[in-house]
């Protein structure tokens, strides 16, 4: 493996050294503005699915196009730059060689001149060669270019006599393909290029846009790079091609920040120091290590400046402090390429996730992991920051792609204005041998990572310097036990184990926890009536997780693998007496993202995400809660006054008022009814599963209907929810149902709406 990865490194460094040859060349050619060229009779191009940012940095790079990045913030979706003699548009999104997507506003004519600029203005009829796009090809020949698809099958070797290539970034082999597209740009061909890095980190786990994106190991030497951000839609047809602000640029971002923080400039605008800062952040994630355009100049302002200030929990690095920021980000970039034995603690990790004890020894465990569980593996083991760990497996499950994590706080705060601990902290590292080192700058729990097609049986993997956290897991550990020596293991996190669920809370909040096996039991619980009401088996694929943080990537909670909360929601998830009685305000919060991990889009429309969700939340109440502090009903008399009036845009931006109809048909026909009906959505074929809105909730109102037994169409259009008539008809052979609630009647609306839907 050692000597692979040294024959890897040197084939990257031959590529490197071939485009930087062609970048250096490309500086002495005149210089080319693209944008007027490409946005020519352009005003809106489409957001094909979810387009992903860019990163454009190069001085002979151009940001032709910006999509949304939280607020007046804006990030590159369409970037244009020269590779020795040749040119380059590169996009967010493969999607824009797609039949639809080249029907949405001008984004054909858009493309048409991305294929024609890469070109060049001598080629009047570009010949042009497309990689797997064969409607693009398609498009291409009806506007009159000589398009040609490419074969499967080494088609980089077959790129003589083309005028430009257009492919999937993401579809180009590293070691096969990039040497030749180099070459071919190099000699003076174009290159039309897409991808959302988001989307491919997700297909390549373990990988990194900076490093192993095809994508970027070209066109990083010539200033882009691929990033995993999302953007958002400037334009309701996907994004207008307005003049970018100058500071998405990352140059430019840092040359106003250098600027500022050595007097040279004056202080920007809270605005524009806001896109500096979000433009920067964004290249610390996506800039190769080797990158010579951007990092060297990056740790010069670094060098250059005494900036001490860290994050930490109630005393924040805010957007403000953008030369702290910078500087932190640069450690990070730093740390994420060392080897494990130059990795030290960063000052940071004693702020969060903490310091361990000078005095705590360091163990070696070994422990069996089955791999028919995928995600995580718990290993009650904690790995100081700054040290190594060594992690041994058989050598027979090395191919099984197991990886160890160190941290659970695997939310990333890069997009954030203010940060309370270190943007990034945890890390993975496939196991790819038997002995693997590894080591984190912030320490954490210690995890085997499974991929959810493992079929390597039960791996014993042992972990050497560590230090031992405390873990409870149900049905293994004794109470005693826990009492006597495990709730006192020093690492300073530490989790709670049942058979559904993990919680992982700082060891301060199981130093005096008594009595785990009861929480615990009441917390596989809740589980187990989430599984009862969405009618999915009651044994789960693996456990699900809720992990406390210092800051979280959105809202006060979030759901996913893990579930994700602030700190202060820890002594909540460990208060048995408080989670029956409902007496806390974090409470609702956690029964509601888990309602989040149980939800079905089949039955989720535009509206909803945030409704219901919490018939989950009103379930385990019912179920397993005695409230000190009854779930108050929305106002009947808002409900009157919203009936009066119904206006389903505002039922949709008031989750409450929303939850106040579905409370009604709880009432009317009982949660087995909710259970029927999920069971029976459950059991749909693909082709039977609802594809737009309108489907949505037309099947909603009509299995409802069949399975309560009554006909609901009016009380929908009392609600003011849209169904079709062709829904409505078909229930004609049901008696009509409108709650009796004295709220409901005395609108008159009701009886309007029953009139309504059957035309009576």
């Amino acid at each position: 493996m050692i000597v692979c990865n040294m024959l890897r490194a040197q084939h990257f460094r031959l590529v490197g050294a071939a485009v930087a040859a062609l970048v250096a060349y490309s500086s002495l050619c005149r210089a080319v503005d693209p944008r007027q060229a490409l946005v020519e009779n352009v005003s809106v191009i489409d957001a094909p699915g979810v387009p992903g940012h860019l990163c454009v940095f190069g001085e002979r790079a151009v940001v032709i196009v910006a999509g949304g990045a939280g607020g007046a913030l804006r990030q590159p979706v369409a970037a244009a730059t020269t590779l020795g003699r040749g040119r380059v548009v590169a996009l967010g999104h493969n999607g824009y060689f797609s039949r639809d997507s080249l029907a949405v506003a001008d984004t054909g004519r858009f493309m048409l001149n991305a294929v024609r600029w890469t070109a060049g203005e001598h080629k009047q009829r570009p010949r042009v060669a497309v990689r797997g796009q064969q409607a693009f090809a398609d498009f291409l020949r009806s506007s009159g270019i000589d398009a040609v698809v490419l074969p499967a099958d080494n088609w980089s070797l077959n790129l003589g006599g083309f005028d430009v290539l257009c492919v999937d970034a993401g579809a180009m082999s590293i070691d096969r393909d990039l040497p030749a597209v180099a070459q071919f740009v190099g000699n003076g061909g174009g290159l039309v290029t897409g991808q959302p890095g988001w989307g491919w980190l997700q297909l390549h786990p373990g990988k990194s846009l900076a490093s192993d994106h095809p994508g970027t190991r070209l066109l990083a030497p010539a200033g882009i790079a691929f990033s995993d951000g999302m953007a958002q839609r400037t334009h309701r047809a996907g994004f207008s091609t307005e003049q970018p602000p100058p500071l998405c640029h990352a140059s430019r971002a840092l040359e106003a920040v250098a600027g500022q923080s050595s007097g040279a400039t004056t202080r920007p605008a809270r605005e524009q120091l806001a896109q500096a800062s979000a433009t920067l952040m964004l290249a610390m994630r996506s800039l190769p290590s080797d990158d010579t355009v951007l990092l060297p100049r990056i740790r010069q302002l670094r060098n250059s400046t005494r900036q001490t200030a860290l994050p930490a929990p109630g005393a924040p690095l805010k957007a403000e402090n953008f030369v702290e920021r910078l500087v932190l980000a640069m450690d990070l970039h730093e740390i994420a390429t060392l080897p494990p034995d130059k990795v030290r603690a960063h000052p940071a990790a004693s702020r969060f996730p903490g310091s361990v004890p000078a005095e705590a020894s360091r163990v070696s465990r070994t422990l069996e992991v089955d791999t028919r569980i995928p995600n995580w593996h718990s290993t009650g083991l904690y790995a100081p920051a700054g040290e190594v760990i060594t992690v041994s497996i058989p050598a027979d499950a090395v191919g099984a792609r197991l990886a160890v994590r160190i941290g659970p706080h695997t939310d990333r705060l890069w997009h954030l204005d203010s940060w309370s601990r270190c943007p990034e902290i945890s890390c993975r590292s496939v196991l790819s041998s038997p002995t693997t080192p590894v080591a984190s700058a912030f320490g954490g729990l210690i995890y085997i990572d499974v991929p959810a097609d493992c079929r390597a049986g039960s791996v014993r993997v042992s972990v050497a310097g560590a230090l031992e956290a405390p873990l409870y897991v149900a049905g293994s550990t004794s109470l005693s036990e826990w009492r006597s020596v495990i709730r006192a293991r020093p690492a300073p996190w530490g989790e709670l184990a049942g058979s559904n669920v993990i919680l992982t809370v700082p060891s301060e909040h199981l130093r005096n926890l008594d009595d785990p096996e009861s929480l615990m039991k009441f917390w596989d619980s809740v589980l187990d009536v989430c599984a009862e009401l969405a009618a999915m088996p009651a044994r789960r694929p693996r456990p699900e997780r809720y992990v406390a943080d210092a800051q979280i990537s959105a809202g006060y909670m979030h759901s996913g693998y893990p579930i994700m909360t602030h700190l202060d929601a820890a002594a909540v998830m460990v208060d048995l007496q408080g989670l029956r009685a409902v007496r806390r305000d974090g409470v609702w919060g956690l029964f509601h993202e888990m309602g989040h991990n149980h939800q079905s889009p089949d039955w989720t429309f535009a509206g909803t995400t945030e409704v219901t969700v919490n018939l989950f939340t009103r379930y385990i109440i019912h179920r397993l809660c005695t409230p000190a502090r009854p779930v108050k009903p929305y106002p009947a008399s808002r409900v009157a006054e919203y009936l009066a009036a119904p206006d389903f845009e505002k039922w949709k931006a008031d989750p409450f008022l929303a939850l106040a109809m579905y409370d009604q048909m709880v009432a009317g026909f009982g949660w087995e009814t909710f259970k029927k009906v999920f069971a029976e959505y459950r059991a749909l074929p693909p082709q039977q599963r609802p594809k737009t809105d309108d489907e949505k909730r037309d099947q909603w109102l009509v299995r409802f209907s069949r399975a309560a037994g009554r006909d609901l169409s009016a009380f929908f259009r009392a609600w003011g929810v849209p169904v079709s008539q062709r829904a409505c008809e078909s229930l004609r052979d049901l008696p009509s149902w409108l709650p009796e609630e004295a709220p409901f009647r005395r609108t008159g609306a009701a009886e309007a709406a029953q009139r309504a839907a059957h035309g009576r």
